[in-house]
């Protein structure tokens, strides 16, 4: 098998350089991308596969698994085969696989785990991918493996000296909105450093090991305290565990903050901030962080929602707009949520001279990026948080 990669394959993955010119990827590079070729269609089998190898070989880390792995049982082969698909691109690599591993440690994970993982999968992919699999694709998976678990572990030790690995955090209040959506405020057990727009993990008590994202829905405040917009939806565990169960007093846990949907404050020019549902969370954040560096950059919001009793923050954000004469709120409503918002801001404008952020459900983030590229906002200048991060999100 290794069959050498062809003009084709490499024509397939070339990258373009700094420079403009296309960017000739690795050998490995490609022979790993013939592997995740041929997987794709028995993803399912391969992850059953691949736990089977790490349980059954190492049963003491099963502990540190949700009990119920149909709910994210394949997040960390996920993440490993996305890294690796990413081996030749270290600017997307380096930051994903640093974030990886200091996320890990709540978990418990150590240097020690990483060999057992990547024996688990290498095992795996050399018994679903029997095309493409032979001694060069093999060393090349060892090679990436080897590259990616040293980023991750060395990430891991530098974040453990100057952060705990996870927070203890205290409900202090639990203010039900509307039936399916709570505001949760909490005191974490010790400071907790992060930026307005940055988003958290989080698990409680009843889903041990079962953690979800939501965004910090204010921005620092001087008493520690950090607050959530929570919406339960069908089978999701964590959220309807937070809207209809958690009371003051209950302790949930938190991990490290992440996320890059952060105001630049070296720079004047508009946001434009579209929402949808709870995702007006993290958007309320920026909206407090520009007031408290006292700048007077104009700031557009859209927040959406199905019907006008899901506006639950709609008073608030009017409230803010009446305070400060350069923020304008522009509450949608309507079904096709993913559609309508972003019709709403083609409607007003220009905008080409602003930065964008978008938050909501990844169909709605999708669209929405899509739409302002059209309407002339360069990529880079719309942030949102990464699409991948939000699966955890609506759960």
């Amino acid at each position: 098998m290794d069959a050498p990669p062809t003009s084709s394959d490499r024509r397939k993955v070339s990258r373009i350089s700094p420079a403009g010119g296309p960017v000739e990827p690795s050998v490995d590079a490609v022979l790993i991308r013939r592997t995740l070729a041929e997987i794709g269609p028995v993803a399912d089998r391969v992850t059953s596969y691949f736990y089977a190898l790490v349980f059954t070989g190492h049963p003491e880390l099963r502990s540190m698994f949700p009990a119920a792995m149909d709910v994210q049982r394949d997040r960390l082969l996920k993440a490993l085969l996305t890294a690796a698909e990413h081996i030749d691109d270290p600017a997307v690599l380096g930051p994903y696989l640093r974030r990886l591993g200091t996320g890990h440690r709540k978990y418990g994970t150590r240097p020690e785990h990483y060999p057992v993982v990547g024996e688990a999968l290498i095992t795996a992919l050399a018994r679903y991918a029997e095309l493409t699999w032979g001694p060069e694709t093999e060393a090349a998976w060892v090679r990436a493996y080897t590259a990616i678990s040293q980023i991750m572990i060395d990430a891991a030790a530098e974040d453990e000296r100057r952060s705990p690995a996870w927070w203890q955090a205290e409900v202090v209040s639990h203010d039900l909105r509307t039936p399916d959506i709570a505001v949760v405020t909490v005191r974490p057990d010790q400071p907790y450093p992060f930026l307005a727009g940055q988003y958290t993990s989080l698990e409680t008590p009843w889903w041990p090991r079962v953690w979800r994202h939501y965004s910090f829905a204010s921005a620092p405040r001087q008493d520690g305290l950090l607050s959530f917009h929570v919406k339960a939806v069908p089978a999701g565990w964590v959220s309807n565990a937070l809207v209809r169960y958690a009371r003051p007093g209950d302790v949930l846990r938190l991990g490290p903050p992440a996320g890059s949907m952060v105001v630049d404050h070296t720079t004047d020019n508009g946001m434009l901030c579209l929402a949808g549902g709870t995702g007006i969370a993290p958007i309320k954040a920026l909206i407090e962080d520009v007031a408290e560096h006292g700048e007077r950059r104009p700031v557009e919001v859209f927040f959406g929602a199905r019907s006008d009793s899901d506006l639950y923050d709609k008073d608030t954000l009017l409230g803010l707009q009446r305070s400060h004469p350069w923020l304008s709120v522009r509450p949608v409503v309507g079904d096709g949520l993913a559609g309508q918002l972003p019709q709403a801001i083609g409607e007003h404008g220009p905008w080409n001279s602003y930065d964008a952020f978008i938050s909501g459900p990844p169909a709605m983030i999708r669209s929405g990026i899509d739409a302002l590229k059209r309407i002339g906002i360069p990529g880079e200048r719309i942030r949102h948080d990464a699409l991948e991060e939000l699966a955890g999100v609506a759960g």
